[in-house]
């Protein structure tokens, strides 16, 4: 059953006071009551930031590096946290070998294939394209990675943390809210 009490807290009414200003001629008590009232808070700045997530996520100079990998491997991003990669991956066949482009993470022994192209060394196939957009989640261990293999594959793109390995967003550098 619910129960109501007047709370007489006079450092509680003065912050009543101070961020809800137009509160202050009230004159009653504040009142307590035993029922729990669940609130969620689904405003941007409850989520962290006070950018939209497309907002937060522009594409920004000080904030985005380009990588471009032929027949190697890259290292994009050794910093735990989420991360936006998107760029273009290509690949043609060439001197009857596989040919292949590859998003790697690796976890400071080994990498592991997270998304691939490939064209097989017997396809007629002239080549293949793709255009890639992805969000990645890097442990404080981990680092991705760009390979291509052979000259004949390329992947050309960009790199940019989005949030911290905490999930606190990373506004755009420069970014200043007002």
């Amino acid at each position: 059953m619910a129960q109501i009490s007047s709370v007489t807290s006079e450092s509680l009414q003065a912050k009543i006071r101070q961020l809800l200003p137009s509160q202050q001629g009230f004159g009653e008590d504040l009142q307590a009551s035993n029922v729990i009232l669940p609130v969620v808070d689904l405003t941007e700045t409850a989520q962290g930031s006070v950018l939209p997530a497309n907002l937060q996520q522009a594409i920004n100079y000080g904030g985005a590096t380009v990588f471009d990998s032929n027949g190697s491997t890259v290292t994009i991003a050794s910093t735990g946290g989420f991360y936006r990669l998107f760029g273009n991956a290509s690949a043609r066949q060439a001197s009857g070998s596989d040919v292949k482009a590859q998003i790697l993470l690796n976890n400071g022994s080994s990498d592991k294939i997270v998304w691939q192209m490939s064209v097989d060394a017997l396809s007629t196939t002239v080549g293949y394209t793709a255009n890639v957009d992805v969000i990645v989640f890097l442990r404080s261990t981990d680092s991705l990675k760009i390979s291509t293999s052979l000259n004949s594959a390329f992947f050309v793109g960009s790199v940019y943390q989005i949030a911290d390995i905490n999930g606190n967003l990373s506004n755009p550098t420069g970014f200043t809210f007002e």
